[in-house]
């Protein structure tokens, strides 16, 4: 996915006409700005996304479609990183309580790519699914805002924009991740101790 895809994907959506209109519109320095912003941003979004909905495909289109819309807009927020997640945040509540797409259990296959690790023995790769199902039942089992600043932070997202994102003070954002971390920490160790 690269930034020129994304725009020729809101071309498609709005017909050429509007999109011309749009783009005499926009100044050239936008274009510039987001198609920077895409570049640095987009994976990052997308590994949280894929995370937090266990659906590399749904979180692909997340991501996609709040960077159409950041596009559309024409204009850079004040914060971007966090105005992409929320709306990255609010597209993903909007799949979910609509029942369209079910979440899937998370794929040796993602993994897999350019970078990734040589294959594992089987029994690696046996420890490794039942290590992400339970990380997986973890997460799932976590209130929604401790689930969001956990994934968000494993991104390497700053407090400034996991705040600004999900709507919290800055301040507050460390002392909340600390306890994010302890309950996910206390539930993984319950659950692999339990027989």
């Amino acid at each position: 996915m690269d930034s020129l895809r994304v725009m020729q994907r809101y071309d498609e959506a709005v017909g050429a006409s509007e999109s011309a209109a749009l783009l005499r519109d926009v100044a050239p320095s936008f274009r510039a700005e987001f198609v920077a912003l895409f570049d640095v941003h987009f994976k990052r979004l997308y590994r949280y996304l894929d995370r937090l909905s266990g659906d590399p495909e749904l979180a692909a289109d997340l991501a996609q479609d709040a960077f159409v819309r950041l596009y559309r807009r024409g204009t850079l927020p004040d914060a971007p990183e966090a105005w992409l997640i929320s709306v990255a945040l609010n597209l993903f509540r909007n799949v979910k309580t609509s029942g369209s797409r079910r979440r899937r259990l998370l794929t040796v296959s993602r993994g897999e790519g350019v970078h990734s690790d040589p294959p594992r023995r089987p029994d690696e790769a046996s420890e490794s699914l039942d290590a992400r199902r339970r990380v997986r039942g973890v997460l799932d089992g976590m209130g929604e805002r401790e689930r969001h600043l956990l994934l968000l932070r494993a991104e390497g997202y700053s407090y400034r924009a996991i705040a600004a994102a999900l709507q919290l003070n800055e301040a507050s954002v460390g002392v909340l991740l600390a306890r994010a971390k302890r309950a996910f920490r206390e539930s993984y160790e319950d659950q692999f101790d339990a027989p």
